[in-house]
């Protein structure tokens, strides 16, 4: 006997996450349905217009927020952006450049810096391991 497959499908907000956009911002039809995997992967390979135009010009989530501006979600959370921001909002953050963007991003280089320093670590004690 042969199993039937069935196509596997995701609540419109995990689509969202995966696509980078902010849900609130996308089609009706979008958020009131199901996407499938299929479904999925075709808007990644040929995005339709109002997919490029979500991603290029907003308003983007807030770990894309945070990616643009060099910060981390809660550093966004302790400057105090709690909503999406347009491409537009997020240039005009940078280019006032607030004391508290400053600071986190500052942080966000101390972490990155860390995290490599211990993969580095990591790896010479594996060598030395092998």
């Amino acid at each position: 006997m042969k199993s039937q497959q069935t196509a596997q499908t995701m609540k419109p907000a995990t689509a969202a996450k995966k696509l980078g956009v902010y849900l609130p911002a996308t089609p009706a039809e979008f958020q009131e349905g199901v996407v499938s995997r299929t479904e999925l992967n075709e808007l990644q390979a040929n995005p339709p217009e109002w997919l490029r135009t979500l991603r290029e010009n907003g308003p983007h989530p807030r770990p894309v927020v945070a990616a643009k501006l060099g910060v981390s979600i809660a550093g966004l959370a302790r400057g105090g952006v709690s909503e999406a921001l347009t491409t537009e909002q997020i240039d005009a953050l940078k280019d006032a450049g607030p004391e508290w963007l400053e600071k986190e991003r500052a942080t966000q280089a101390e972490v990155r810096k860390e995290a490599a320093r211990l993969r580095k670590r990591d790896a010479e004690r594996a060598a030395t391991e092998d």
